[in-house]
């Protein structure tokens, strides 16, 4: 638990903020300050009615629930890569425009449960920095990229993505009402993160603001670089950064093998076809025995793209064997690039 807190956060210093500040105040309020709990109850019905306008703000910081502030921390602690990504002011942006767009949110879906279904859910609601939370699984979904550890019951596979969603799963079930605070920030988060009515550029942290906290609290909350992880780039996690060094060192050695086989052909050699797809070579030489069988009785040919044809022959490789591997391999063009090379 306590390397959530510490590594590696570096290059998120805002980060590190959200997950240190508010869940030590959510424990001292729950261990030695609990009669204190009332002025952070997120309650929207005394907003309505008493005016208590400073609700909107003390009740959506700080978890009164702890398994909420957990759950909450290891998703801030997930998402951190959107601040490594984009850079702190971009981030802190986009967390202060789902703040205040899932509280018009918030309002508009208690209304409407009091409408339709009679149940007054205003003062119920849970309290937190929920609805960024929730928000943040909007680009986290849209610009994360999927990368299957495990494949399990058939279609079913394991992502480096999965284990998120269940913790989303996790907190979205933690409490009655927190449906709710849910929908307003994947909302929220939703038309920010797709730019609706120019909310990036209206709710957005100035540049003042942005260097006024860089020089105060940025000096506190940062992190050195984790010395045992090579610098790859920003806005990935380390499982991510592993990945596209697999996928270099595997594109570095399809190209030596595209050019083995390219010598190989430029001396007269030929791909052991009779290796690679036995059935089809039979079937070839059978149908060349029976020339006279008409095209109508045989099955016809799986059509292959054109583009991938072209790409295969741009890597040296003829138009029939391109044709062919494409068909074989039911027009993957990964599987049939390493047929063609690995043979």
């Amino acid at each position: 638990f306590f390397n959530v807190f510490f590594f590696p956060l570096d290059k998120a210093p805002l980060s590190k903020g959200l997950l240190l500040v508010p869940s030590a105040l959510s424990l001292l309020l729950a261990l030695l300050l609990p009669h204190c709990q009332r002025f952070f109850v997120y309650d929207l019905q005394a907003v309505k009615d008493d005016f208590q306008i400073w609700r909107l703000i003390c009740g959506r910081i700080i978890c009164l629930d702890l398994k909420d502030t957990f759950c909450s921390s290891l998703l801030i602690y997930n998402f951190r890569i959107f601040e490594r990504r984009y850079g702190s002011r971009k981030f802190a942006s986009f967390l202060l425009g789902s703040w205040v767009l899932s509280v018009l949110v918030d309002f508009i879906l208690v209304e409407a449960v009091w409408y339709f279904f009679g149940i007054a859910a205003a003062g119920n609601l849970p309290s937190g920095f929920l609805a960024p939370v929730f928000a943040l699984f909007v680009p986290f979904y849209c610009s994360i990229p999927r990368i299957q550890v495990a494949q399990i019951l058939g279609p079913l596979s394991i992502t480096n993505k999965t284990l998120i969603y269940i913790l989303g799963l996790q907190l979205f079930t933690s409490g009655s009402y927190i449906w709710i605070v849910a929908i307003s920030g994947l909302a929220s988060g939703l038309c920010y993160h797709s730019k609706v009515f120019r909310l990036h550029q209206a709710l957005c942290i100035p540049i003042w603001m942005a260097k006024f906290f860089s020089w105060t609290l940025e000096p506190i909350f940062s992190s050195p670089e984790p010395a045992t992880e090579a610098r790859i780039g920003m806005g990935a996690t380390v499982d991510i950064q592993r990945q596209q060094r697999m996928e270099r060192l595997d594109r570095q050695l399809t190209l030596s093998q595209f050019a083995q086989v390219r010598r190989q052909r430029q001396q007269g050699g030929i791909i052991n076809w009779n290796r690679l797809f036995p059935p089809l070579r039979q079937r070839r030489n059978v149908n060349y025995q029976d020339g006279r069988r008409s095209e109508q009785q045989a099955s016809p040919p799986l059509e292959v793209s054109e583009e991938q044809v072209a790409r295969l022959m741009e890597m040296g490789f003829s138009r029939g064997d391109a044709l062919e591997a494409l068909r074989a391999s039911n027009n993957d063009l990964n599987v049939a690039t390493n047929f063609l090379l690995q043979h």
